[in-house]
C-alpha cells in the first residue's frame, strides 16, 4: 500500500472515532456542556488534561524549536512542565473547590463585581484567540502535507472536525474525545522515537538514546551532533543559549506563570467530582505529559543529525566537509525533501549554480568554517527548514515504515485538534456563560444559555479559522505570546483571589488591565502593529528587545510584575472587601470537602 493510501486511511479511522465519540457523549445540560456534569475519572482526566495541554506547539513546534536552538530551546520543557506543576499544586484543588464552571465566574465571585468578570473575560479572549492560532497553523501545515491539500484547505477541514464535536458534544463530547487523541498523539511520538533511537544507538529508550553511543562510531549522539554542527559553522548544540542569561530566565518564568493562568487547562479540574480528585487528575495528566516532553529533546536532537546527515555525508562520516562530494546533489535529493518543498516549508535555492544542496550557517563566526565555505565558492546557505516540519519529517527523513508516518500525521492533527477544543470551550463558556448569562441576560434559561454556548462555539470556530488562515508567525511562537498575555494577566489574578483576602476589586481589575495592556503594547510595537506616522514601531519603546534584552515573547512575566504592583497599589489606597469575601477565601483555602460544581452565582 502506497504512503498517501496509508495516510488517508490512518486519519481518516481517527476522524471517525473522535466524531463518534462527540455523538455519543454528547451534552443534553449546561452542566456537560460546560464541566461534563463534573463525574470524569481522574485517570481519563488526566489524559484529556494532558491532551488538552500538549498542543500543536508541543507536538509539531517544541522539538523543532529545540532542534534550531538547541539547549536554548530547554526553556520551553522547563517553562511549560513547571507551569503545570505550578497550576498543579497552587491553584487547581482551590479552583475546583470553589464549584464555578469558568475563570471569570472565579474572579467575578471572588472580586464581588461583574466588572471584575468583565476584564476577565476581555484577558480571556485576548489569550485563547492568539494561542488557537497556533494551533490552526499547525493543522495546516500537517494537512497541506499529509493529505495533498493546501494549508487553507486543511484549515477549513479541521474547523469543520472541531465544529462536529466541540459545539455538539460540548465539554463533556471534547473530553472523551480527548482520551482518544492522547492515545493517538503519544503513540505517534513515541514510536518513531523508538525505531529511531534503536537505527541510531542501538537503544530502543529514546530519552537513554540522546546520551549513549552512535552505532560504528565511539562518540555519543549529542557529542556527534556537536561534532556536526560547528562543522557547519553552528554553535554547539548542548550549550547554545536563546539571547541573554536574563532573557532566558524571564522567557521561562512567563511561560511557567502563563501556563498556570491558562482558562482551558484550568477549566479540565472542574469536570472531576471532588478536591481530592483534582489532585489526583492533575498527577495522572502529569504523568501523561512527562511521556512526551521527556522524548522530545531526544526528538530534537535525532532529527537535526538526520536531517545535516542527509545533506552532508562528508560531515557525518568525519570527512572533509567542504570536499566536492561532501553536500547532496540537488538532483539525488530525497523524496521527503520534494514532498515537503511543494508546502513551502523547506526551501533549497542554488546560489551558486553548482547543483548541490550547501547547508551551513551563513552567519557564522567560525573562521576556519567560513573560509572553508567560500574557498569552495559558496555564496550563503541554500537549504531553509521551518521549524513546524521537524517532527512531522523526521520519520520521513529516517525513512521509517509508511504506517509509522501515517500514525505521525494523525498523531499531529490531533494535537491540534484537542487543544483548539479546549481553547474554543473556554471561549464559547466565556460568551455565553459570564457574559450573556452573568451580564446581559441573568434570567436565561438553561436551554437558551445551552443555545447561546453552541452560537457562540460556532462564531469562535470561524475566527479561528480566519486567524489560522492568516497567522502571524509560526506555531510555537504564536502560542508564546499567548501564555505571555496569560501570564500578565489572569494569573495574578487569580493567586491574589486565592491567597490575598484583602485583594479588593478594584486592585484586580487595575491588575489586570495594567498587566495586560504594558504586554499588549511591547508585543504590537515588536510586530509593527502600532501605526504612529513619521515614526518606526520600534522607536515607541526604544528598539528592539529594548527592554534588558528580554524579548517580546518573555515579557508576559515583567507584564505579571507590573500587575501585582499595581493591584497591591490600589488595594492600598480602596476599600478592603466585604467581610463574607475575606471569609470565603479563607474557607477555599481549608482542604476539606468542595463545592458542587453548578456555576450558580
Amino acid at each position: 500500500m502506497d504512503l498517501q493510501t496509508t495516510i488517508y486511511i490512518v486519519v481518516g479511522l481517527s476522524f471517525s472515532l473522535y466524531i463518534g465519540i462527540a455523538i455519543w457523549a454528547r451534552a443534553g445540560s449546561t452542566s456537560e456542556y460546560y464541566v461534563a456534569g463534573g463525574s470524569v475519572p481522574p485517570v481519563m482526566n488526566g489524559m484529556a488534561t494532558a491532551a488538552d495541554w500538549m498542543s500543536a506547539a508541543s507536538f509539531i513546534s517544541m522539538a523543532g524549536l529545540i532542534s534550531n536552538m538547541g539547549y536554548g530551546g530547554g526553556l520551553f520543557l522547563m517553562g511549560w512542565t513547571g507551569g503545570y506543576v505550578l497550576l498543579a499544586m497552587l491553584l487547581a484543588p482551590y479552583l475546583r473547590k470553589f464549584g464555578k464552571f469558568t475563570v471569570p465566574q472565579f474572579i467575578g465571585d471572588r472580586f464581588y463585581s461583574q466588572s471584575a468578570s468583565t476584564v476577565a473575560v476581555l484577558c480571556l479572549l485576548v489569550a485563547s484567540i492568539t494561542y488557537i492560532i497556533g494551533q490552526m497553523t499547525g493543522v495546516g501545515v500537517a494537512f497541506s502535507r499529509f493529505l495533498g491539500v493546501s494549508s487553507e484547505v486543511g484549515i477549513y477541514v479541521g474547523m469543520g472536525i472541531v465544529f462536529t464535536y466541540a459545539v455538539f458534544g460540548g465539554m463533556k463530547g471534547i473530553t472523551y474525545t480527548q482520551v482518544a487523541q492522547y492515545i493517538v498523539l503519544i503513540a505517534a511520538y513515541i514510536i518513531p522515537a523508538v525505531f529511531i533511537s534503536i537505527a541510531l544507538t542501538g537503544n530502543p529508550i529514546p530519552q537513554l538514546g540522546l546520551g549513549s553511543t552512535m552505532t560504528g562510531t565511539d562518540l555519543s549522539l549529542l557529542a556527534k551532533l556537536d561534532q556536526v554542527v560547528t562543522d557547519l559553522g553552528f554553535g554547539k548544540y548542548t550549550t547554545t543559549t536563546a539571547g541573554s542569561t536574563l532573557n532566558m530566565f524571564v522567557y521561562t518564568l512567563s511561560l511557567m506563570i502563563g501556563t498556570a493562568g491558562l482558562p482551558h487547562v484550568i477549566m479540565r479540574f472542574f469536570t472531576v467530582p471532588t478536591v481530592a480528585a483534582a489532585r489526583s487528575s492533575a498527577g495522572w495528566a502529569l504523568v501523561f505529559i512527562a511521556l512526551l516532553y521527556t522524548t522530545a529533546p531526544a526528538v530534537a536532537a535525532m532529527a537535526k543529525l538526520n536531517l545535516h546527515g542527509t545533506v552532508n555525508t562528508a560531515v557525518m562520516k568525519g570527512g572533509d566537509l567542504y570536499a566536492e562530494e561532501s553536500s547532496l546533489k540537488a538532483e539525488e535529493r530525497p523524496d521527503w525533501m520534494k514532498r515537503w518543498e511543494k508546502t513551502g516549508l523547506l526551501k533549497f535555492e542554488d546560489k551558486n549554480g553548482d547543483g548541490r544542496i550547501q547547508y551551513y550557517n551563513d552567519k557564522t563566526k567560525n573562521e576556519v568554517a567560513k573560509g572553508k565555505a567560500e574557498a569552495a565558492g559558496w555564496k550563503g546557505n541554500e537549504l531553509t527548514v521551518n521549524a513546524d516540519i521537524i517532527v512531522l519529517a523526521n520519520p520521513e527523513i529516517a525513512l521509517l515504515p509508511n504506517w509509522v508516518i501515517a500514525l505521525v500525521a494523525a498523531g499531529g492533527l490531533a494535537a491540534a485538534l484537542s487543544t483548539a477544543a479546549g481553547l474554543l470551550m473556554a471561549i464559547s463558556s466565556a460568551v455565553s456563560h459570564d457574559l450573556i448569562k452573568g451580564v446581559f441576560m441573568p434570567n436565561i434559561s438553561e436551554k437558551g444559555e445551552l443555545l447561546a454556548g453552541k452560537l457562540a462555539m460556532a462564531g469562535a470556530i470561524v475566527v479561528a479559522g480566519w486567524l489560522g488562515l492568516n497567522p502571524p508567525g509560526f506555531a510555537a511562537g504564536t502560542v508564546a505570546l499567548a501564555f505571555g498575555i496569560a501570564a500578565s494577566s489572569l494569573f495574578p489574578a487569580i493567586m491574589m483571589g486565592i491567597f490575598s483576602k484583602k485583594m479588593n476589586k478594584e486592585g484586580a481589575i487595575a491588575g489586570m488591565l495594567s498587566g495586560l495592556a504594558v504586554t499588549l503594547f511591547y508585543v504590537f510595537a515588536h510586530k509593527g502593529i502600532f501605526f504612529v506616522k513619521g515614526t518606526e514601531y520600534l522607536d515607541l519603546i526604544g528598539g528592539a528587545n529594548s527592554f534588558f534584552t528580554i524579548t517580546p515573547e518573555a515579557f508576559g512575566a515583567v507584564g505579571a510584575l507590573v500587575n501585582f504592583i499595581v493591584a497591591f497599589a490600589v488595594d492600598k489606597v480602596t476599600k478592603e472587601p466585604p467581610e463574607h469575601i475575606q471569609h470565603m477565601v479563607e474557607a477555599v483555602r481549608v482542604p476539606r470537602g468542595s463545592k458542587a460544581v453548578d456555576g450558580a452565582h
